[in-house]
């Protein structure tokens, strides 16, 4: 699929699977500057602390998964290169880079899951070699995009059971495989379908104000051989209205204990036009996405961005300079808009509290 991002050594060899006979160090974090799509395909390669928190900032990284990768291959390659005298001064200093690169987004809780997990694993470590720890903090990191590629094929293998030959999917934003290690979450059962001899075809909204949904998920499509058709969001009413939605499959930066669940802006509006004219609307999530600890979904911090976005997202004044503007870059869909949710786990139904609490006994 595309390898949005890897581990790249320094004799050249990418990687996104921890190999004890690899020497897996030292190393650079390679992504995909998904800014430059779909014009251009190129690679950011980088060990650069700044330039791995302005990466996730400015969304040359983007989706919840991937940030989460990015991050865990971020700080091991930040650390990699830290000369400390001893392990107490490397914990220290992989607590800092990781403080760091969770101010990057607020909203996308695999963030803080990976940065969390690879601290935390770091800190279990019974060496007192710092290298020890360093090789460590990688596989650990290799661990996690390894686990996001497994998770989003078993998301692909199950939520494809939705689809039928010849139905045509709306989405919103981008949640395939540049949103995550690999085969991404929305899109995952689109490709699994396609792969299983189904005909099927997408609607992707272009999803303002940066356009993921045009620039990104119809570029990752076509290049998949998948028939997509992009629209203005403001369109996705009448396209529906036509009759020509079976289903709506999203992602989700994160999903509270009760299901909830806190998407692209632009996604509550779909899900209530989907409810509306009877069109079942479906999250597709990794388990790292739920956030156990938020009963609910307005406990999830919204992302507020520049305003440049609205008025001025790629180059062109759009509006007046000192026009005030207002740009959270999530809302949250009520669970009981949601038909069910498509895990690595299987599809929940509501209610889903209880449900998704199992996951995690």
């Amino acid at each position: 699929m595309i390898d949005t991002v890897r581990w790249i050594t320094d004799s050249g060899k990418v990687i996104s699977k921890y190999n004890k006979d690899l020497n897996i160090l030292p190393g650079k974090l390679r992504l995909i500057d998904q800014v430059c799509l779909p014009k251009k395909l190129t690679y950011i390669e980088t060990t650069d602390l700044e330039e791995i928190f302005q990466c996730i900032k400015r969304l040359s990284v983007r989706g919840a998964p991937a940030i989460g990768c990015a991050a865990a291959l971020g700080l091991a390659a930040v650390v990699q290169s830290h000369q400390v005298n001893s392990v107490k001064d490397l914990l220290t200093e992989i607590e800092r880079v990781s403080n760091r690169l969770a101010e990057s987004r607020p909203t996308a809780v695999n963030l803080f899951w990976a940065l969390n997990r690879c601290v935390n694993q770091a800190k279990s470590i019974k060496s007192c070699d710092v290298n020890d720890i360093k090789e460590e903090l990688i596989k650990e990191a290799l661990n996690i995009v390894e686990e996001d590629i497994a998770m989003c094929a078993a998301i692909g293998e199950n939520g494809s059971e939705l689809l039928k030959d010849g139905d045509t999917v709306l989405t919103h934003c981008n949640a395939g495989a540049l949103a995550t290690a690999d085969f991404g979450t929305a899109l995952s059962p689109i490709y699994k379908a396609v792969e299983n001899g189904l005909n099927i075809k997408v609607y992707s909204d272009e999803t303002r104000p940066l356009l993921q949904g045009s620039r990104l998920t119809a570029w990752e499509l076509q290049r998949a051989g998948v028939d997509v058709t992009t629209i203005c969001d403001s369109m996705a009413g009448q396209v529906m209205k036509e009759g020509k939605i079976d289903i709506v499959i999203v992602g989700s930066d994160r999903v509270a204990a009760n299901g909830d669940a806190a998407n692209k802006i632009g996604t509550y509006s779909l899900a209530i036009l989907a409810k509306y004219h009877n069109i079942p609307f479906y999250v597709a999530i990794p388990y790292s996405t739920i956030d156990m600890e938020l009963s609910d979904g307005s406990m999830i911090p919204i992302e507020l961005r520049d305003r440049k976005e609205i008025i001025k997202g790629f180059g062109k004044w759009t509006g007046p300079e000192d026009v005030k503007t207002y740009n959270p870059a999530f809302d949250v869909t009520p669970n009981e808009l949601i038909t069910g949710i498509i895990t690595e786990q299987g599809i929940l139904t509501p209610p889903f509290t209880e449900k998704i609490k199992k996951i995690f006994d």
